[in-house]
């Protein structure tokens, strides 16, 4: 029942996996705006990183047989809460519909030049 998840098409790690798929539901680890074709993060504005962190979370969800659509959580972390407007005007334009549910957090760890982590759980079947 338990599915490890992986795609060149994300960044990836040895620590974790980029998602798990347990049954019916796909966890998908935090992901940071990095562009996998550059190794680097997608820009420094946290429209842009917010965008590219949507597209790898996107990836993976391909990658495990499902669509943004399918998501039921994001989370997203901020390391800077004043930039939760920025953060969201991206963001409304990958939920413009039927949005899941959302929390936003601070992200707890400094990475540096990273504005945001975004993590989903989705639910296929």
């Amino acid at each position: 029942m338990r599915k490890v998840i992986s795609t060149p098409n994300a960044p990836s790690s040895p620590l974790y996996s980029q998602a798990v798929k347990a049954g019916q539901p796909i966890y998908v680890s935090g992901l940071v705006g990095i562009d996998v074709s550059t190794g680097n993060l997608a820009g420094s504005t946290i429209h842009e990183q917010t965008r590219q962190a949507l597209l790898n979370c996107e990836a993976i969800l391909r990658a495990a047989g499902a669509t943004l659509e399918d998501v039921v959580e994001p989370g997203v972390l901020l390391t800077n809460p004043t930039d939760f407007a920025g953060m969201n005007d991206e963001y409304a334009t990958w939920f413009p519909a039927e949005q899941p549910t959302r929390y936003v957090a601070k992200l707890g760890v400094e990475i540096p030049d990273v504005r945001v982590s975004i993590r989903m759980t989705a639910f296929v079947g």
